[in-house]
């Protein structure tokens, strides 16, 4: 039966090749946009995960960092020092300068802490080392190629030169980068020299994070204190916020053009070698035997097609962050599983939306 439904498609090499990149396509196009929305989660959440603070202390009413504006003051870690349960509070200041770099400027996600502090630094780097001064600045990477830089090359922000001693991964969400460098540095940017975003807490051994969440909230009215998971949360809630409809409605499109590409193409097959699905009937052929070849037909285009799209697609990502550093996807095998077995799905529904053809087939055609 394999063989037929081979033997039918076969019989038209251009209309299956065509078909066969159509699929393809789709097949990249949603492997495309899940490696996009990974890439974004990555480089938007894991300076949070990485900096597992088991509280963070934020303005009364802010929530997240990542598209929300908080502002504290030094004082206030002063007194989240002297709090008994508190082992340090790691200040963090975040700002949106451009980085300029000879004629090319380009706008980055600016993280000020301080270098002897436990937390509130780059979550990895890929190469040099961490700031140590107010005159040194860490870029992500995908950042530092975009604009040609290297390690030790100078940058400027708000005229102010910084050398770059490292650079960092996990820092890069596609429409903008993270950046490192000291508290005091952002602040004098800043134009403030008490200002920070947030608090990073670590409590002390013995302690309770929700009792000393409690003291906080006595000591500091006026704050927001998220513990390390809801924080988490929090801002990958805004991060989906913004983008999960769109890569759903992109998706949903793709899913629709190959179901009636496939669904076109199988009932075109049947019309053509109708005489012969007649033939088959009237010699009598098993119940299934026709349907189950339209199946197969569709399950070989949709194969041969995610065979191709899978070669094309990897290649294709390397070219792309080539030529635009930004635009790394991160796909991984779950994920090419979950695009084949929608595929599949799809192939299936496009089969049977193509077998109504085959009820409308009667055996005395063949008389005709």
């Amino acid at each position: 039966m394999s063989s037929l439904s081979l033997r039918m498609l076969t019989n038209q090499p251009l209309r299956l090749s065509l078909t066969v990149f159509g699929v393809a396509l789709c097949v990249i196009l949603m492997l495309f946009l899940l490696g996009v929305y990974n890439g974004v989660e990555e480089g938007s959440m894991e300076y949070i995960r990485h900096n597992h603070a088991d509280l963070w202390v934020l303005q009364q009413n802010s929530w997240n960092i990542l598209r929300g504006t908080s502002l504290l003051s030094t004082g206030h870690g002063r007194i989240l020092d002297g709090i008994q349960g508190v082992e340090s509070a790691s200040a963090v200041l975040l700002l949106l300068p451009g980085v300029q770099h000879r004629d090319d400027i380009a706008t980055v996600f600016l993280a000020g802490y301080e270098p002897d502090h436990p937390l509130g630094g780059p979550p990895r780097l890929v190469a040099g080392r961490s700031v140590t001064n107010d005159d040194e600045i860490v870029l992500d990477h995908a950042f530092a190629r975009r604009m040609n830089v290297a390690l030790a090359d100078t940058v400027q922000i708000e005229g102010e030169p910084l050398v770059v001693v490292g650079l960092s991964s996990g820092t890069n969400a596609f429409v903008i980068q993270y950046a490192f460098t000291t508290l005091s540095r952002a602040q004098y940017i800043a134009g403030f020299s008490t200002v920070v975003s947030c608090f990073l807490i670590r409590v002390r051994d013995g302690h309770s994070p929700n009792r000393v969440k409690e003291e906080i909230e006595e000591e500091l009215p006026g704050v927001s204190i998220f513990d390390h998971t809801t924080f988490v949360q929090n801002n990958t809630r805004e991060m989906e916020s913004g983008l999960l409809p769109l890569l759903f409605i992109i998706a949903a499109i793709g899913a629709v053009v190959l179901t009636a590409v496939l669904s076109l193409l199988l009932s075109i097959g049947i019309l053509e070698r109708r005489k012969d699905f007649a033939v088959m009937k009237t010699l009598g052929s098993p119940k299934f035997f026709l349907p189950l070849t339209v199946v197969r037909q569709a399950l070989i285009i949709t194969g041969l097609g995610s065979v191709t799209g899978l070669c094309i697609f990897f290649p294709m990502c390397r070219f792309i962050e080539f030529v635009t550093p930004e635009m790394s996807p991160q796909s991984s095998l779950e994920q090419i599983a979950v695009v084949l077995l929608c595929v599949a799905a799809i192939s299936l529904v496009s089969s049977l939306i193509s077998m109504q053809k085959l009820r409308r087939i009667y055996p005395l055609e063949v008389f005709q």
